[in-house]
């Protein structure tokens, strides 16, 4: 005799969670797109992720409801499927904005102004972290390493790459995202709403229009290390300088120097202590004896 996902939570001594079903409608839809998921792999305890995206694609967030409905699906008990839900901060357990801005706060990203971008944009939309604009639009958090530390510092929204940032920029960007104006990835697919993200998390194709030919590939910075290693003289570098002013074209076969206001990049030459923090200036080091 079988025994369903609530009897076997009941027997291990855990309470269900009280939770409503679906409209008949959505469940059907949901139904169906949950059996392409499962019939991906061939044990289907291993589709509890792409299932979780795929409620959270429903609500905003993996609601008691949607775990029920995974755990219904995959003959697992809520305990399980709960377990899972807690553990990757990916999956969102409250309501949550239709753009998700992460301010990476990583060492690299805080000290070339990550930190000031967040604390910017907290008492600009009157939010802290993890919370909600009243008017559901943005949803901001700080983050760890996206591994774009060579655009130091980054924003990213709905995990879409928005580089070289600073206060005044990040807060233009959450202003245009709340009042509906098309935004620009640096890099990346065309940005879409937090829901639509999730579902492409389950496995499901964008659908939009030019969205598949849209490079999510490495930029030029990031490659440079690439071109040295084959080779190749790499072209001068456009940097951009904090102050917004002009700067340098590029200028083929040559090595851009950049100068003390220009951004620089973590593959650049390191700088001496002394003048990077005038409060503990220290000169090279030595050997002993020397």
């Amino acid at each position: 005799m079988t025994t369903s996902s609530s009897e076997r939570g009941i027997s291990l001594g855990m309470p269900e969670l009280p939770a409503p079903d679906y409209p008949d409608d959505v469940r059907a839809r949901l139904e169906r797109d949950a059996h392409e998921i499962i019939e991906r792999y061939p044990d289907s305890r291993s589709a509890l992720l792409p299932m979780l995206h795929l409620v959270q694609s429903e609500e905003g967030h993996v609601t008691r409801t949607g775990m029920r409905f995974c755990a219904d699906m995959l003959d697992l008990t809520t305990a399980e499927v709960t377990a899972v839900a807690t553990f990757y901060t990916m999956y969102r357990r409250r309501p949550s904005g239709d753009y998700q801005v992460g301010v990476c706060t990583n060492t690299l990203c805080a000290v070339m102004g990550g930190d000031a971008i967040f604390s910017a944009l907290q008492e600009h939309l009157g939010v802290g972290n993890g919370e909600t604009t009243d008017d559901g639009k943005v949803t901001l958090e700080h983050i760890e390493c996206n591994a774009a530390c060579d655009f130091a510092p980054v924003v990213m929204v709905n995990w879409e790459f928005f580089d070289n940032q600073t206060p005044e920029s990040a807060r233009s960007l959450v202003d245009d995202l709340r009042a509906g104006r098309q935004v620009e990835p640096t890099r990346g697919a065309p940005l879409c709403t937090f829901k639509e993200t999730a579902r492409m998390l389950a496995g499901f194709a964008d659908e939009r229009e030019g969205a598949v030919d849209a490079s999510g590939g490495a930029g030029p910075a990031s490659l440079v290390g690439l071109r040295l290693s084959r080779g190749e003289t790499p072209t001068a570098r456009v940097v951009h300088p904090r102050d917004g002013g002009p700067h340098d074209e590029p200028r083929p076969g040559s090595v851009h120097e950049p100068s003390p206001a220009e951004h620089l990049g973590s593959h650049d030459a390191p700088q001496d202590t002394s003048a990077s923090d005038p409060a503990h200036p220290a000169g090279p080091v030595t050997e002993e004896g020397e």
